[in-house]
């Protein structure tokens, strides 16, 4: 489960991004399924665990999916799929579980397409900056 995390509205709308523990490449929050949490809900705690995303709300049916691909301890990438859920972000923690190991930064749906790697989550923002265009 992934979180595409918004604040604002039309034109002035800006997403959340944060970087990977391990090359520092600008992503979204995600993570695994967690037992006795929905996916929305799982999309929500890791914007607070990766993010500090204090106050927000999931949208309860995916946007869309992307994948990517996840290094194994041995070296070895494995390609999972995450479902991505809107989340509109309505404060950020200064203290949060991964303040420590991520950077996060605001930027326009153009600007983080230009920013991730994965060619799916590019095109993601890329449908956010048209929608965004006509709010």
């Amino acid at each position: 489960m992934a979180a595409l995390c918004y604040r604002g509205q039309g034109t002035r709308r800006e997403y959340l991004l944060v970087t990977s523990r391990d090359t520092g490449r600008w992503i979204i929050p995600k993570g695994w399924p967690m037992r006795g949490l929905s996916s929305d809900e799982t999309a929500l705690r890791e914007a607070w665990e990766e993010a500090g995303v204090k106050r927000g709300k999931a949208a309860p049916e995916p946007i869309g999916h992307y994948t990517y691909d996840k290094m194994r301890d041995s070296g070895l990438a494995v390609p999972v799929e995450a479902l991505v859920y809107s989340v509109e972000v309505k404060e950020l923690a200064e203290e949060f579980p991964e303040a420590d190991q991520r950077k996060r930064k605001w930027v326009s749906a153009d600007e983080a397409a230009e920013m991730v790697r994965e060619s799916e989550l590019k095109l993601l923002f890329l449908e956010q900056a048209t929608d965004d265009k006509t709010d």
